[in-house]
């Protein structure tokens, strides 16, 4: 299949790029850092995407937007949204106007589309809960399901924690807990759906190549945690201790508006991917941590 994909550049990205080239496809890239020959440059907060880079593409799928992982303020906010939103918008626009529309849209979404609910269980069924993040990944699902047509189908992947030392949350926790210092966040007891970077990656190629596959779609493992097992497995893991928790004004202080998501708990299931027959390669935590760090 000719792929369109933008993000390329980022956490998960990189890594989709290797896993869709072995399986054949032919990539067409777009990022604020792609360029020649199978590149080109995209600023998905100003501009349409470059016709040419949609033009006879089979497949779309969208990852790109502002990076969650990192400490929100009143602009970075704005950005965050602005660029899934209308990013989301000015892509699937540029896709009404090709003249044969690809197969397959597949757009990242968010777990947090269904808000802080703590222990309940939550499938691609669940309805969305409340809260900005919440209401983000609302507004940008429905401007991704609007590519939707009897010849396109559309795969909403809402992800969960995605788990590679190389970036992301893992990413910004680990210097603290390589030096002791890592705790659990608030009181502990909010779910984390997390996923590893491989599964995450090998999920995309799954729903891009089963047709059958379409709407909601949690990229998370089938076994979420809490977040004070999550700490202790991920200590253990590192041979470091973890005692001290981090108090949620704390948390405020170093995220900003951000301290909600790593205080919000949702205990997500991935009925659809189970139900479809897509196989985890790491589907609990401790296995995930040391095929990392040992």
């Amino acid at each position: 299949m000719i792929v369109t994909l933008t993000g390329a550049s980022g956490l998960i990205g990189r890594s989709l790029c290797a896993d869709l080239r072995a399986a054949g496809h032919q990539l067409r890239l777009l990022g604020r850092r792609a360029g020649p020959p199978d590149g080109w440059q995209w600023d998905a907060l100003g501009e349409p995407p470059p016709a040419a880079a949609l033009d006879g593409a089979d497949a779309v799928i969208h990852l790109s937007g502002e990076p969650i992982a990192q400490r929100w303020t009143a602009k970075t906010w704005q950005r965050i949204v602005a660029s899934r939103v209308e990013g989301t918008r000015r892509m699937v626009e540029a896709m009404a106007a090709m003249a044969k529309r690809p197969v397959v849209f597949i757009c990242a979404s968010a777990t947090g589309i269904y808000g802080d609910r703590r222990d309940e269980i939550l499938t691609e069924s669940s309805a969305p809960g409340a809260g900005a993040v919440a209401r983000l990944c609302q507004d940008w699902e429905r401007e991704a399901r609007r590519a939707e047509t009897p010849d396109t189908r559309v795969v909403l992947l809402r992800t969960g924690l995605v788990l590679t030392p190389d970036g992301g949350a893992l990413g910004r926790m680990l210097p603290a807990f390589r030096l002791g210092l890592g705790g659990a966040l608030g009181d502990g007891r909010q779910w984390m759906s997390w996923i590893h970077l491989r599964d995450m990656v090998r999920l995309i190629g799954f729903a891009l190549e089963h047709p059958d596959v379409h709407g909601p779609l949690n990229g998370t493992a089938p076994e979420p945690v809490t977040n004070r097992e999550f700490t202790r497995t991920l200590a253990a893991t590192l041979r470091r201790p973890a005692v001290l928790p981090v108090p949620r004004p704390a948390l405020r202080l170093l995220f900003g508006e951000m301290a909600g998501i790593l205080t919000g708990s949702q205990r997500a299931q991935p009925d659809v991917a189970l139900r479809h027959g897509f196989s985890f390669e790491f589907g609990t935590l401790a296995p995930a941590l040391r095929e990392m760090f040992e």
